[in-house]
């Protein structure tokens, strides 16, 4: 009887073995957080952004993903977007939080979507503030620049997040320093251009000299006045206060969600480039 039990369980140890054997593995393995389909960053622009989305979605326990395709073949940017992100095995814990960027270079779209903590993080105020910071690069073909710009914002909207404030309506970040700095270094070349174009023409002026006094320009006898008097004649000055939460018109806080065709909540917004 002990050997027809010993010989009953090898049997079914062979069995349990071989089932194990031939069973398909249905865990989902996570793509790269960059994948550049369209092939709009060059080798070393994508170890280096690939290393920078690395380095902040380990840090931050979100994923960053960026994602750049020639066509969205048929399906509008919410339902790429947000499908590319569920299919593919992104996102960090339970909440699968994450920051998807998608482009799409045949319909200049582009599309954000944010999933678990990363709708928390990015409301539809911080969404707009963000596309202002990357959106110039994107139009001048800069890409490497707007998904740093990107990069680099997902990395500050969570931290301000985790500190139970997020960017919202009303408490937005200021206008970033490279934007300054952008403004500076072009209001200085106006300012040299007009200086020399000024000068030249001065130079040409051979003939002409300052004069000491107004008088001195208008011809002798060309003009008498009969009568002259100063009247101040009235001043107004109106005040208004400024109406709060205005800097993001038509935004009251939050996110807006919507279920993806797996069920997944998503939130997100994009436009054209």
């Amino acid at each position: 009887m002990r050997n027809t039990f010993q010989r009953l369980y090898a049997v079914l140890l062979l069995v349990s073995l071989s089932l194990f054997s031939v069973c398909p593995v249905f865990a989902t393995k996570q793509m790269p957080r960059l994948a550049d389909q369209a092939g709009l960053l060059s080798h070393s622009e994508q170890r280096q952004l690939l290393a920078t989305l690395d380095e902040i979605s380990e840090r931050q326990k979100a994923d960053i993903v960026v994602v750049t395709v020639n066509s969205l073949e048929g399906k509008t940017p919410v339902e790429y977007a947000d499908d590319f992100y569920d299919q593919n095995g992104y996102g960090a814990g339970d909440g699968k939080d994450g920051i998807l960027f998608l482009i799409s270079m045949k319909e200049r779209d582009w599309y954000i979507s944010t999933t678990g903590y990363g709708i928390t993080a990015v409301t539809d105020a911080g969404l707009e503030y963000m596309s202002e910071q990357f959106l110039d690069e994107l139009k001048e073909g800069e890409y490497a620049e707007a998904f740093s710009i990107f990069a680099g914002l997902c990395d500050d909207f969570l931290t301000q997040a985790r500190q139970n404030s997020p960017y919202d309506a009303g408490n937005l970040p200021r206008k970033p320093f490279h934007h300054i700095r952008t403004l500076l270094i072009t209001s200085g070349a106006g300012f040299l251009i007009s200086l020399a174009a000024a000068e030249i023409m001065r130079s040409r002026l051979k003939s002409v000299r300052s004069q000491p006094a107004a008088d001195s320009y208008v011809e002798k006898n060309s003009m008498k006045l009969s009568r002259e008097s100063d009247l101040f004649l009235y001043r107004h000055t109106e005040r208004r206060k400024k109406p709060e939460n205005q800097d993001r018109p038509g935004h009251s806080g939050g996110s807006v969600t919507h279920s993806s065709s797996s069920g997944t909540t998503h939130g997100g917004g994009g436009g054209k480039f």
